[in-house]
């Protein structure tokens, strides 16, 4: 398997690697997203492995919500974890991690506690062991911390002392004995300089006498993220590591495993930071961090991603709006900026609501359903089901207003009911509107009128509405404000007219006439 590369004729393989500790946040997303465009554009291989080295914090809820986020953003995987029928079904849903997980792939497990288990990083550890490259520490972790305040104090920036280093074989041995678990360290070496050659940000240059010997087996056994991370993607094939410049420090260090164990190092491309308007990382007070609460809330998985792949990218002309035809065609590394990207969460809800103009109606409505039977609102799901050319119609008249799918219960809501209750009228609005001088002759005119018309469309409404108006001298506004709250309980909503025709005669009529009765 160390011939990977050559197995696979250079071909371009990179891989997405979260760790499954929580829900995937806006980065981790971004990262998905240019590495599956670099590999798509390529026409290269894209993995999806769980490093999941982190024993106390990794959960299958986790690795269940990064596939579902993956998924929802439209995210397919060359290798990696096997789903079947779409994310519901992952078959991922055992907590005994010692069962073998479904996978699909060449060079799998694809979680890195499974490949643990089945002893693939051992022979590397031994033969490191063995050529003297990596060492047994037996410092604990208070001796670790403690050393590391002495030397905050002293704003010494040199890396932890040597103490274990190079101990002889009699010095190890009484060690041992104290401390039965001893962590493994690779010996970084002391001279010269480490050089990072990086797709985006060039040449980077780190001093090795700055870089501490890191732990590459923990004292449970179990590897690290940096030795196990280069082990899997040297036997994985990678041939690109496209990931945030937060693993910029940990490049170095990795750089170094692959020099000692005789393999030539992927390329690697740095991700620019992701920031807040106000410039400072990214967190709640900014707006959403993880990718399921963007679906929850109502958002358009493709309005996500084009936003995403923005954070850090652009095109010459500076397009804004993207099939992912046009994002893969167009995408390139090289493109991608070294300064931090800043998220705002005004534009990603103007962008969907661009996606939401430019939808089909039956695309929309279709949209709507899925979001609503995702979120739990069955109530509201059973009423629309029935009434569905009418909530079309009502989405058509609202769809220049609609940012996001959590805006329409709002705006078919009383569309769906045959008769409003007191509730259902805005205090504010009754007082300012209905309760006005003058209101309550106004309406019972306009219900003789409207009882009058036989053919109740919005042409023949707004037409004898106006007559009224010019006949008794009056502003339009005097007459449309009265009518749209006591019809619909609000002051805002779609085309008056249009309005009355979609709920019809007989329900405009006895709306009005409740008003009448409660209000004014």
């Amino acid at each position: 398997m160390d011939n990977n590369r050559n197995k696979l004729d250079k071909k371009i393989r990179v891989r997405f690697a979260p760790s499954p500790t929580g829900y995937l946040h806006i980065g981790g997303a971004r990262t998905a997203i240019f590495n599956w465009l670099f590999a798509r554009k390529m026409n290269g291989t894209f993995i999806l492995r769980i490093e999941d080295t982190d024993e106390v914090r990794s959960t299958t809820e986790s690795v269940d919500a990064i596939i579902k986020s993956l998924t929802w953003l439209g995210i397919n995987w060359d290798e990696g974890v096997e789903i079947v029928s779409g994310y519901n079904e992952l078959i991922f849903e055992s907590k005994n991690r010692d069962n073998t997980i479904p996978y699909k792939g060449e060079y799998g497990p694809y979680f890195q506690m499974e490949r643990y288990k089945k002893g693939i990083y051992k022979k590397y550890i031994d033969k490191l062991l063995e050529e003297g490259k990596v060492y047994y520490c037996y410092c604990t972790p208070e001796e670790i911390e403690d050393l590391r305040q002495k030397q905050k104090i002293s704003k010494n920036e040199v890396r932890l002392d040597d103490r274990c280093r190079d101990l002889n074989e009699e010095q190890r041995k009484e060690l041992q004995n104290k401390i039965q678990n001893p962590v493994i360290r690779f010996k970084m070496p002391k001279e010269d300089k480490t050089i990072v050659n990086d797709v985006i940000r060039g040449k980077v240059e780190f001093e090795n006498v700055l870089l501490d010997d890191f732990i590459i087996v923990k004292s449970s056994g179990g590897p690290t993220y940096n030795f196990a991370c280069v082990i899997d993607d040297h036997l994985m094939g990678i041939t690109h590591v496209i990931r945030g410049d937060d693993h910029l420090s940990n490049t170095p260090k990795q750089i170094q495993l692959y020099n000692a164990l005789g393999w030539q190092p992927p390329q690697f491309a740095h991700l620019s930071m992701i920031l807040g308007p106000d410039r400072t990382k990214l967190s709640k007070r900014h707006g959403y961090t993880s990718v399921l609460e963007y679906k929850t809330n109502g958002f358009l998985p493709e309005a996500i991603f084009n936003y995403l792949v923005l954070l850090g990218w652009s095109t010459e002309d500076s397009q804004q709006i993207f099939t992912k035809d046009e994002i893969i065609e167009k995408f390139s590394l090289e493109r991608c900026a070294k300064n931090p990207a800043i998220f705002d969460q005004k534009k990603i809800i103007w962008m969907n609501g661009e996606y939401i103009r430019k939808m089909s109606i039956d695309n929309l409505y279709t949209k709507f359903l899925n979001w609503l039977s995702e979120t739990g609102q069955r109530e509201l799901l059973d009423k629309i089901k029935n009434k569905e050319e009418l909530v079309k119609k009502v989405i058509k008249l609202e769809q220049d207003k609609i940012k996001l799918l959590s805006d329409i219960p709002k705006r078919i809501d009383f569309f769906l009911k045959n008769d409003l209750e007191y509730n259902d009228y805005d205090p504010e609005d009754i007082d300012k509107v209905l309760r006005k001088p003058n209101v309550d002759k106004i309406l019972k005119e306009i219900v003789k009128i409207y009882q009058q018309i036989n053919e109740f469309t919005a042409t023949e409404l707004e037409a004898k509405t106006r007559i009224y108006a010019d006949t008794n001298g009056l502003k339009t506004s005097d007459i449309f404000h009265p009518i749209r709250v006591a019809v619909s309980g609000r002051t805002i909503g779609p085309g008056l007219f249009e309005m009355l025709e979609l709920l019809g005669k007989e329900t405009v009529i006895r709306r009005i006439n409740f008003s009448l009765e409660k209000f004014c």
